[in-house]
């Protein structure tokens, strides 16, 4: 049989390796949302900054300047290099997005891009 000292030890130490779980457990989801916020997808840094004028591959601007796949190659657009170089330093009306977004925000966009245009935008 289990003394009263050895069961409050037991239990002390249970409660404790619990206690610790949860905490790891919380600790983890919260890095996660953390690292959703800090590190948001392509779709999103697409979503927040190209769409306005982008959307659906579009050009509410100058509409043959599209995001499609015969423009992209019409305008040497289709290579992440191209569309990167773009979306970096602008050109024309559209604004150089260096100080706002990585580069790897950069590529990770472009190659959206790229990916969205093989399926039109679908």
């Amino acid at each position: 049989m289990i003394s009263l000292n050895n069961f409050k030890k037991i239990f002390t130490t249970v409660l404790l390796i619990l206690t610790l779980a949860f905490v790891e457990i919380a600790t983890n989801s919260q890095m996660a949302i953390a690292d959703t916020a800090t590190n948001p997808t392509a779709a999103e840094v697409f979503s927040a900054n190209c769409a306005g004028c982008h959307i659906n591959g579009s050009n509410i601007i100058r509409r043959g300047k599209n995001l499609k796949q015969k423009a992209l190659k019409k305008y040497g657009m289709d290579s992440i290099a191209n569309i990167s170089n773009l979306v970096t330093n602008g050109k024309g009306i559209m604004p150089a997005y260096k100080d706002r977004l990585s580069e790897q925000q950069i590529i990770d966009v472009s190659a959206y891009v790229l990916s969205q245009a093989q399926t039109d935008w679908k």
